[in-house]
């Protein structure tokens, strides 16, 4: 059993971590090496606003909670332009779109009560551990801090006006005893959420706010209203939620929160905060970019959540709840878009919470009939969007680097039954039919002819059959199954599956150079624009993305995809060709078509998870210089200390995570490859304290914004002539050293081999 259950007093807070936290650094005010003179710590830098202006789609969200944690809040307004809030909300219950509850301090007239009362607001302060803000009309000053599984407010009333406290359940069940309030929310696939609430003042009266009689409400927009005595100051609120049930609800906020006192719980959470964070120490004069880097690293801690509550956990795979046996069980994590970096970068600073969300993911693969990797994992289940089926990334990145303390017969199963048994058509959970008979025979999937009709019933009617996007990434994931089955000694069907990663050559159009959609026959697609193809969002063909972005989609096999493309100077002619590339349309035409495809250079696509290994790429090629350039650009073009300071959607860690990697100079282009790509630093000094109780240490002698090309570099003393380096030297501890310059060195890395770095790790 790991020990990950445990309880710590402090401050009249109990906290109750799904994840180890050192007891030395919960016990006192944490001060890391990230500190500067003016004595801010790790989480001092983190600025939940950033990017809270979309560019086009979906903002960031300014969460606040623990690492991982259960509870998550997030003021509830329509954007973050928009005059009013919504209530204050209990529980965020889906990454970026989903919340539970909420709660309403009211002074007005009786008649006026709503079950949501909307404010006008200022004064807002919003940290990952905790929130402040002014309710403007009945000027009401409210506090708000978190615990894992619990939380509370702090709301500073005018005493001249009545006081009264709405609870609110969107689509359930709610009723009072005294001062304590319990109930439930209905959400998806019958999936329920628990509320146990307490005020520390004694209400007058509690009645339904539909009928104004009795002191329970259900149905939708179930709301109690609670009057308290003339001249209440303060109402002081703290809740425990559950999956489970009221009762555990209850056990849960009695388990972390002794009082009322939102100052404890913040400073409780601020130390959490600055362990979890501290994991990383950076060096720079530039405090934009520390406060860039520190609130990504913060939000590739929004999501999985831990459901464990006790020792047991809800699982919306079946509908019950389980014995988590001594390991967290985790869900709500979008691996098409966290596999790349997000699940990489915790390899490095969690490996012991990377292994428990690998277990969560078999568990929740052994609780369905089908025993399939999940691709969408939410706390109401699977919802199998996007395409391919990436789980299988993360267990074989995850073995690769040494985390082997997981059932990888069982993965490999799981993997495999997803692949094959489920179909490969994208948003789907059906099982394998005629689209996927034809995968197997012809190693492609196939596109729709212009004004063909589609005939495949396990295909979706939005988000259609995708077919060079599934290809590549059903390729990539046969690649990942390969390696598994290598690590079991399964030689042959190692073998097949590797034979089966070069499908994407079946794709690949030798007198363009791109990866083009075939049809049943064989035929390429014609006439055929690879800017903007397909329909909305590219689906007929591609996936959010246009065939420019997806020209790169083999991660793991750059030299075959260099020699298709004729060899590295061709390969580093059409890299360049796509940040130069015009849209070829005007603005709105381009993004009516492609919303998701922002953050253009040229063709490139800086938004948009698959485009985010791309300027790496010139590494493999010998121009390591030109991805030290293009990577430096993007950064300081895309991403800010700013509301609009990032490009596009941030899935819960997907983006952040590219950000994280980046900075510190290095990225793991081939997910399932114990190897990084150099790029290069943008911090004078960076060390991750390693769970080994190592450090590894990145030094960039010289730095400063112009001297942002790698002159030479030395790893542990000895010199490094090659833009790779193993997760063995990383996990071994040491110093990867580099000399910076404002010119570019070309002669460094131009001939390093990789297939040869490749085969020496063998």
């Amino acid at each position: 059993m790991k020990p990950h259950h445990f309880n710590l007093r402090m401050n009249s807070v109990n906290l109750s971590l799904c994840c180890p936290i050192a007891l030395a650094a919960v016990l006192c005010a944490c001060s890391s090496g990230t500190g500067n003179e003016k004595g801010k710590t790790p989480v001092d830098y983190v600025n939940p606003y950033i990017g809270n202006i979309s560019h086009l789609l979906v903002p960031t969200f300014p969460n606040v909670h623990l690492p991982n944690s259960m509870l998550r809040m997030v003021p509830e307004r329509a954007d973050y332009t928009a005059d009013k809030l919504n209530g204050l909300p209990i529980i965020v219950t889906n990454h970026r779109e989903k919340s539970a509850f909420n709660l309403s301090p009211f002074q007005g007239e009786k008649s006026e009560i709503a079950p949501v009362i909307a404010y006008t607001y200022d004064n807002e302060d919003i940290r990952p551990y905790r929130y402040s803000v002014m309710l403007d009309e009945p000027q009401i000053d409210v506090s708000f801090a978190p615990s894992h599984q619990s939380a509370v407010y702090d709301m500073k009333l005018n005493p001249d006006k009545p006081a009264y406290l709405i609870l609110n359940s969107k689509d359930g069940e709610l009723k009072a005893d005294g001062n304590s309030f319990s109930g439930y929310q209905n959400l998806d696939n019958n999936v329920k959420v628990y509320l146990y609430l307490e005020t520390e003042q004694q209400p007058v009266e509690v009645t339904d706010v539909a009928s104004g009689s009795s002191a329970t409400a259900s149905g939708k927009d179930a709301a109690l209203v609670a009057r308290y005595p003339d001249g209440t100051k303060e109402l002081n609120v703290r809740y425990g939620v559950s999956f489970i049930s009221e009762e555990q609800a209850k056990r849960n906020l009695r388990r972390e929160i002794a009082n009322y006192d939102v100052d404890s719980v913040a400073n409780a959470a601020k130390d959490v905060w600055n362990e979890t964070l501290g994991k990383i120490d950076v060096q720079t004069d530039n405090e934009d970019d520390k406060t860039l880097f520190y609130t990504s690293l913060y939000r590739t801690y929004e999501r999985p959540v831990c459901l464990s509550e006790d020792g047991k956990y809800f699982s919306a795979s079946d509908g019950k709840v389980h014995d988590d046996g001594g390991e967290p069980f985790y869900t709500d994590d979008w691996i098409w878009d966290t596999y790349r970096a997000a699940h990489p970068l915790r390899v490095i600073v969690e490996p012991e919470l990377e292994v428990d969300i690998i277990d969560s993911y078999l568990r929740m693969a052994q609780q369905t009939d089908s025993l399939w990797m999940p691709t969408f994992p939410e706390i109401t289940g699977d919802t199998r969007r996007m395409n391919s089926n990436h789980g299988v990334a993360t267990v074989a990145d995850a073995y690769a680097k040494g985390l082997t303390d997981f059932d990888l017969a069982l993965a490999y199963e799981a993997c495999r039954k997803g692949i094959e048994e489920k179909t490969l058509a994208p948003w789907s959970g059906k099982p394998a039919g005629g689209l996927d008979d034809f995968y197997k025979k012809h190693g492609y999937i196939p596109a729709l002819a212009p004004g063909e009709k589609e005939k495949y019933p396990e295909v979706h009617s939005f988000e259609n059959r995708q077919p060079v996007a599934v290809t590549l990434g059903t390729a990539y994931d046969e690649w990942c199954l390969s390696r598994i089955a290598s690590f079991l000694g399964k030689d042959a069907e190692a073998a097949r599956y590797d034979s089966l990663s070069y499908n994407y050559r079946n794709l690949f159009n030798p007198e363009t150079k791109f990866f083009h959609p075939k049809d049943e026959a064989g035929r390429f697609i014609q006439p055929f624009d690879y800017r903007y193809p397909g329909g909305m969002g590219a689906r007929e063909y591609y996936g959010e993305n246009n065939g420019w972005v997806y020209r790169w989609d083999v991660p793991h096999n750059i030299p075959d995809l260099i020699q298709l493309m004729g060899g590295d100077a061709e390969f580093n002619a059409a890299l360049d060709s796509m940040f130069n590339e015009p849209l070829g349309k005007n603005k709105f035409q381009f993004y009516a078509q492609l919303p998701d495809h922002t953050g253009n250079v040229g063709q490139f696509s800086m938004a948009n998870e698959p485009s985010l290994h791309v300027p790496y790429l010139y590494n493999y090629s010998g121009a390591p210089w030109k991805s030290q350039k293009r990577i430096h650009s993007l950064l300081r073009q895309w991403f800010r200390n700013d509301l609009m300071g990032v490009p596009g959607d941030e899935d819960g860690g997907g983006m952040s995570g590219f950000v994280v990697f980046t900075m510190l100079g290095f990225y793991p282009v081939t997910p399932g490859l114990p190897v990084y790509t150099i790029g290069t630093p943008f911090f004078d000094e960076a060390t991750i304290h390693l769970d080994n109780g190592k450090e590894f240490t990145v030094k960039a002698n010289n730095y400063s914004e112009n001297n942002k090309y790698i002159q030479s570099a030395r790893l542990n003393g000895k010199e490094l002539n090659g833009p790779w380096f193993t997760h063995g030297d990383l996990t071994e501890g040491g110093v990867l050293e580099f000399e910076m310059g404002p010119v570019a060195n070309r002669d460094w890395g131009k001939d390093a081999d990789y297939k040869a770095f490749i085969n020496s790790l063998k």
